[in-house]
C-alpha cells in the first residue's frame, strides 16, 4: 500500500509545483497558483496514509520516490529525457528508501 500512496503523494507533489513553476518562473496566470495548492493540500494528506510508526521515516522514505518520480516528470512532461547519472542516482535513493521504510524488519 505505501508504494502506491508514495506514487500518488508524488504525482500530486510535483504537479503542484510544476502549476507554481508555470506562474512563477514562466510567466503564466496566477490562476496557476489554485490548483497547485489543491494538489500540494493532496500530496500532505496522502503522506499520512503511509504504515510508518514515525511521520519522520515516512517522509524520509518519501524522498527517494520524489526523486525518480521527478526525474520521469522530466521526461514525460517536459521533454527532457534523464541521462545515466540521473537514474543511477534515482535508484540509489530508492533503495535508500526502501532500507529506511521496510529494513525495520515489520
Amino acid at each position: 500500500m505505501s508504494n502506491i500512496v508514495y506514487c500518488c503523494a508524488a504525482l500530486a507533489e510535483i504537479a503542484g509545483c510544476y502549476a507554481f513553476w508555470m506562474w512563477l518562473r514562466l510567466g503564466h496566470s496566477a490562476w496557476w497558483a489554485v490548483p497547485g495548492v489543491a494538489s500540494l493540500m493532496t500530496f500532505a494528506g496522502l503522506l499520512t496514509l503511509v504504515e510508518s510508526e514515525a511521520a519522520g521515516r515516512a517522509f524520509a522514505a518519501y524522498g527517494g520516490v520524489y526523486i525518480a518520480a521527478s526525474l520521469a516528470w522530466m521526461w514525460f512532461v517536459e521533454g527532457e529525457r534523464p541521462d545515466l547519472r540521473d537514474g543511477l542516482g534515482a535508484a540509489l535513493c530508492l533503495l535508500g528508501a526502501g532500507i529506511i521504510l521496510y529494513g525495520r524488519g515489520r
